[in-house]
């Protein structure tokens, strides 16, 4: 049996301090951070995006950070390759992967075994349920199966999107059930030798933090990166600029809104995007939560966090 490899996972809402445990706890296990954010992938969105900067960075190195362009297609199915490859090549150099960020989706299809080429499957189609997934939630997804194969949808759990998806796939292209053809049971393969860690804190806490996180991209100049990315081209109609700060100040360029309202826009979809996040990522019982509140920096989690990957990965 192939050895698994090892990697460490951690996730958990925006601004609660992902990226700074992942760079001390690199430094401590002599590891690489992958980023598991969707929109840190594109170039030249920097300020919108929280890219750590090179000074935060302390040396250590970063993966899937400025990987495409804003104009470029990519999606999840791109994302789960590339990571793999980060993966492999990182502990090929001797090194620990340690993959960090807060897109739900991004991060679950890297750990488990995902599959989004199914034969005979309709690619148009899965992209579109897949986008549904991650705008709505699984929970959706559950309610369109529940209308069409109320028999799959009780056998699937709501977290699989994978086979959520697959089901939706055959009902809508060959007009029958899933569950006339297969038996559709059991969870998902795990692919690695998972150390997979959660940070959260208390939601007004959070929130406040958000805001301020908000108030530093503006004072940092969000509005400037915007408005050079509207001059190379970059508009509403590309994935890359809906993302959160980007869309709310195209709003305002659009005249819809006041600076100060898209400011008020972009801390209110901040804060209900840090909700959605939590609710997913509460739903994964694999999960090691730290309550960041509890401990007097975000040094004393790195450290345990170390501590109990390092045992782990001597274990195996």
């Amino acid at each position: 049996m192939k050895k698994q490899l090892p990697l460490v996972v951690i996730v958990g809402p925006t601004a609660v301090g992902k990226t700074e445990v992942g760079i001390r706890l690199a430094d401590k296990i002599g590891g690489e951070v992958i980023s598991g954010d969707s929109m840190q992938v594109y170039k030249n969105m920097d300020i919108g995006t929280a890219k750590p900067t090179e000074q935060e960075m302390a040396g250590i190195p970063h993966h899937l950070i400025n990987v495409v362009a804003p104009g470029e297609e990519f999606n999840v199915a791109k994302f789960q390759e590339m990571a793999e490859k980060c993966i492999e090549m990182i502990v090929e150099k001797g090194k620990i992967p340690i993959l960090a960020g807060g897109t739900g989706l991004y991060v679950r299809s890297v750990i488990d075994d995902y599959d989004f080429t199914p034969p005979g499957g309709d690619n148009s189609l899965r992209s579109k349920l897949l986008t549904l997934a991650g705008e709505k939630g699984n929970g959706y997804l559950v309610e369109m199966l529940e209308k069409v194969d109320l028999a799959a949808a009780k056998r699937i759990h709501p977290n699989d999107t994978r086979r959520l998806v697959r089901a939706l796939e055959v009902y809508k292209t060959l007009g029958r059930p899933i569950s006339e053809f297969q038996s559709v049971s059991g969870k998902a393969k795990l692919k690695y030798n998972l150390a997979y860690f959660g940070l959260y804190m208390n939601r007004q806490k959070l929130y406040e933090k958000v805001e301020k996180r908000v108030d530093l991209m503006m004072e940092k100049g969000l509005v400037n990166e915007v408005s050079g990315l509207v001059e190379k081209g970059y508009g509403p109609e590309h994935t890359s600029m809906q993302a959160l700060g980007y869309k709310e100040i195209l709003y305002y360029f659009s005249g819809f809104c006041t600076l100060g309202e898209a400011a008020a826009l972009i801390k209110r979809n901040s804060r209900r995007f840090a909700k959605r996040q939590m609710t997913w990522f509460k739903r994964d019982s694999r999960i090691i939560w730290y309550d960041v509140e509890k401990y007097n920096s975000l040094e004393e989690i790195a450290n345990e966090i170390a501590a109990r990957a390092e045992g782990q990965f001597s274990n195996t």
